[in-house]
């Protein structure tokens, strides 16, 4: 089962409208009205289980009614949902749940990629530093360790929304994240990789080149175009489907956070074609993420479009 949680406050003069949109759509079930309920806003709550695939018609119905302008709307995942009438709900709501798009969900998802909060510079550098202490021991494992922490995808998917959506607005947010992050990553992590080695805890085989087990991060290539677009689509059908998990964020900052760490350790090293190689890597998969995400969220859109063609309310919309 895919089904969504809608709650929503609104004042008693919208009520009727509410009801007649939660009522009235083939996926939603369970609804409830609540007079009064609400204290702080004062107004009436009324709430449903939603198909997920009829979650985004409902929501832009409910906003076009002015809810969000005199109340507010509450989206959440529910687990688990059994009963004849969550089955009913679900087969009569058009599509299906893996496929749907909930537009305002996905935005929140990656919204938190272009907050420019400390938390997220914090895991970026930090993730750096660490993909740093790789590349000079030539450790898989720290690596690896790296592109757990690393947060980047957030604003590179927020960025996407953005561009699909052809909201200007939303675009400096995620902008910022990324250049603004990925320099202050890079001048902390060359402060760190100079202090050792003015202490001499730079291995004499980084200094030598000798590296076989991370020297791809500096060497651009034509699979590494091939591995950023496909971590582009991974990343954005892991937030479009509610599927992300760790893998995927390891999956994404392969291509990235050890190449910011690159550019540090050779340029305080002396490795400047180490370091130019790990630049062009780095503005190479920023890219072809982005271009990826775009183009990804694109036929999601053109595909649920399809979909969606026996009721206009569920397209979404710019």
């Amino acid at each position: 089962m895919s089904v969504v949680h809608v709650r929503v406050v609104c004042p008693p003069a919208l009520t009727p409208a509410v009801l007649d949109v939660l009522r009235a759509e083939p996926g939603s079930t369970n609804v409830v009205a609540l007079p009064g309920a609400a204290l702080e806003p004062a107004g009436d709550l009324l709430q449903a289980e939603v198909a997920r695939e009829a979650a985004d018609g409902v929501l832009r119905r409910l906003k076009r009614l002015g809810v969000t302008d005199a109340g507010s709307i509450v989206l959440e995942t529910v687990e688990l949902a059994v009963g004849s009438d969550v089955r009913r709900a679900e087969e009569d709501a058009p599509g299906e749940g893996d496929d749907a798009v909930v537009w305002d969900q996905l935005a929140a998802a990656a919204d938190g990629g272009a907050t420019n909060s400390l938390s997220y510079y914090a895991f970026l550098v930090l993730a750096t530093l660490i993909a740093a202490v790789g590349l000079l021991t030539d450790s898989q494992v720290l690596i690896v360790g790296a592109m757990v922490l690393g947060p980047e995808f957030g604003p590179l998917a927020a960025l996407a929304i953005a561009v699909v959506r052809r909201r200007r607005d939303l675009v400096a947010g995620p902008l910022r994240a990324i250049l603004l992050g990925f320099p202050l990553a890079i001048l902390v992590t060359a402060g760190g990789v100079a202090l050792l080695d003015a202490v001499g805890l730079v291995p004499p085989e980084f200094l030598d080149g000798r590296r076989p087990l991370t020297s791809f991060v500096a060497a651009p290539d034509a699979f590494s175009v091939i591995v950023a677009l496909l971590a582009g689509i991974a990343g954005t059908l892991s937030l479009t489907s509610a599927k992300a998990g760790p893998l995927v964020g390891v999956f994404i900052s392969v291509t990235t956070v050890p190449a910011a760490a690159d550019i540090a350790a050779g340029a305080v090293t002396g490795q400047y074609g180490t370091s130019a190689g790990a630049v062009v890597q780095l503005f190479v998969n920023l890219t072809c993420i982005v271009v990826a995400a775009v183009a990804t969220l694109a036929v999601q859109r053109a595909f649920w479009h399809r979909a969606q063609r026996r009721d206009p309310a569920q397209v979404p919309v710019s």
